[in-house]
């Protein structure tokens, strides 16, 4: 009895160690989830545009036009701005042909109205040879997360959504089928008493 009881309880702990860690699981996936298919369902509608998550986006820096401010391998956040708030000084990322350019703007030109910005590498000798039209403008730049790169690389590819999906799929189906017998347990457990109790009032004279 002794032993049956001490493993009853051994396995208890055991399952309440895998709940405790199924839980941090759903916490750190749901979110990469959430936020992985919403880029990718705005990249859908929107092909021509760069997919944001409620006004931020995020890109990769391969260059080394920003160093040392940002180097090649930081991931930098980036945000919508009106074209008002953007001023000198400020880092934006912007559309350049068929790339992303993260510089920062030296000069604000106004053309009969047309507000044109002229970019230059922190670590580049001269300035970007095109200036920069508003439409072209991803954001500005808020800040960088050093070395995350290819981890933002993963994190919003297909393959990780996918693999994500079905590791959240495993984990509630387990957790589902922990709950049911344990339910069940405490059911039969429950029977179990009632018919204990049923039988001593029987047994009373």
């Amino acid at each position: 009895m002794y032993k049956i009881k001490n493993f009853n309880k051994e396995n208890e702990n055991i399952h309440k160690i895998i709940k405790i860690i199924n839980i941090i699981l759903c916490i750190c996936i749901i979110p990469i989830i959430i936020y992985n298919a919403t880029l990718m369902i705005k990249s859908i509608i929107n092909p021509n545009k760069t997919p944001d998550f409620f006004g931020f986006k995020t890109f990769v820096i391969i260059s080394e036009s920003m160093e040392p401010n940002i180097m090649p391998g930081d991931a930098i956040i980036v945000k919508n701005i009106n074209q008002n708030d953007l001023n000198v000084g400020d880092i934006i990322s912007f559309h350049d042909s068929d790339y992303i350019n993260t510089h920062r703007i030296v000069e604000i030109i106004n053309e009969n109205g047309l507000i044109r910005y002229k970019t230059k590498g922190d670590n580049n000798k001269r300035e970007d040879r095109n200036l920069v039209a508003y439409k072209n403008v991803e954001g500005k730049y808020l800040l960088k997360i050093k070395g995350f790169g290819k981890f933002i690389e993963v994190i919003q590819s297909k393959v990780t959504l996918v693999i994500l999906l079905l590791l959240l799929v495993v984990i509630l189906t387990y957790q589902t089928r922990i709950n049911k017998r344990k339910l069940k347990r405490k059911e039969k457990r429950y029977e179990y008493n009632k018919k204990i109790l049923e039988e001593s009032k029987n047994a009373k004279p």
